[in-house]
Order: structure tokens, then C-alpha cells, then sequence
């Protein structure tokens, strides 16, 4: 997580281009403010299980991050925490469903599908590939690896899509051939739990 909000600050600029684009220019000052807020909260409160991490994480982009970022990005991170309940070392599969459970929370919670050029557009296919991943035998690291490539491609096929959902929707056929920055920063947090899973390079 702290990874993540080195990742999230750099890229800042970025999503809010992209935001501008279609939105109301601030993703990525949302999810940087949301980030350095987690990073404190994770020094003062110390969760001592991977749940507890993500319950905090949750809880945290809820109450800091604007927007409709905030509400999807905090039930996704609550879901998952369920997911992995108090167990204290995630495994493969768990991780996986960890996964599919924070797509069903922002898909309950955004109403959005696939191909409605929101961030499901990342999240869907980097569960498939995850699940595919944990079912082939791959490792926590092979997981996310997997799931960030998937993300990455989902993310950049937004930039074709029509908007469906959300306020690029309001944009009709003026959004096609933006990249939609919820995607992205889905993308770019796989992309670092990869990372970091995988270990030095």
C-alpha cells in the first residue's frame, strides 16, 4: 500500500489530464490525497493481518477520496477484506477471490458492466486472469502479474469505448478516444501489487 501511494503520486498529473478529458479533472488528486492519508493511517493504527490492511484501506479512501472514486474504491477494498477474513498470509486462490470480490462490490455499487468505460473495464478482465492464474497452478506474484497485465489492456481499450456510466457519459460520442482514469488507476494498482509481489528485480 505505501508502494501504491508512491505509484499513485506519480502518476497524479496523469489522471488528472485523463480526468480532465472526460471528468471533473481531479482522479488523480483524489487518489493521492486518499493514499497519503492510508500511509499515515497505517503508521498510527498497524494492522497486524492482511484483512485488517484492507479494512483500513477501505475505510480510509471512503472518508478521504472524492468523488465516486472514494464509495467504489472503499467497497472494493472492503470486499476483499471479507474475502480474506483474519487469515494471516494470502495465498494464490485467496487472493483471487479477494479479487473477484472487490469486482462484485464496485459492480453493486457503480451498476457499471463491461464496456461502459468505467474502472470495470480494468477490474473484470484482471479477475478473470487471475482466477485463470490460480487455477494454472502460478503463485501470489503469477497472480497479479497476471491480473495487472489483464488491466492494463482493459484500461487501454477504454479509449474506443463509448461512455455509458458515469459523468463521461454525459459526453455521448465525445468520449470515444479517452482513456477513462478510474481504468487507469485500477491498472497502475495491480500493476504495483505485481511489483511488489514479484520481489526484486
Amino acid at each position: 500500500m505505501r508502494e501504491a501511494a508512491k505509484t499513485l503520486d506519480d502518476h497524479r498529473d496523469e489522471l488528472n489530464r485523463l480526468d480532465r478529458e472526460i471528468g471533473d479533472g481531479d482522479h488523480g488528486e483524489n487518489m493521492s490525497r486518499g493514499f497519503a492519508a492510508l500511509v499515515v493511517a497505517l503508521e498510527r493504527d498497524a494492522p497486524d493481518s492482511p484483512g485488517g490492511v484492507l479494512k483500513l484501506v477501505a475505510t480510509t479512501l471512503i472518508s478521504k477520496v472524492g468523488g465516486a472514486a472514494g464509495p467504489l474504491y472503499g467497497t472494493a477494498f472492503l470486499r476483499a477484506a471479507t474475502a480474506v477474513k483474519d487469515l494471516g498470509e494470502l495465498d494464490a486462490d485467496l487472493v483471487a477471490r479477494a479479487l473477484r470480490a472487490a469486482l462484485d462490490g464496485v459492480v453493486a455499487r457503480g451498476k457499471a458492466e463491461r464496456g461502459d468505460k468505467t474502472m470495470v473495464d480494468a477490474l473484470l478482465p484482471a479477475v478473470e486472469a487471475a482466477e485463470a492464474a490460480a487455477g494454472q497452478g502460478e503463485d501470489v506474484a503469477g497472480v497479479l502479474s497476471a491480473a495487472a497485465e489483464a488491466a492494463a489492456e482493459g484500461a487501454d481499450s477504454t479509449v474506443l469505448v463509448l461512455a455509458r456510466k458515469g459523468r463521461a457519459s454525459y459526453l455521448g460520442e465525445r468520449s470515444i478516444g479517452h482513456l477513462d482514469p478510474g481504468a487507469r488507476s485500477t491498472a497502475l494498482l495491480l500493476r504495483t501489487f505485481a511489483d511488489v509481489a514479484s520481489g526484486p528485480r
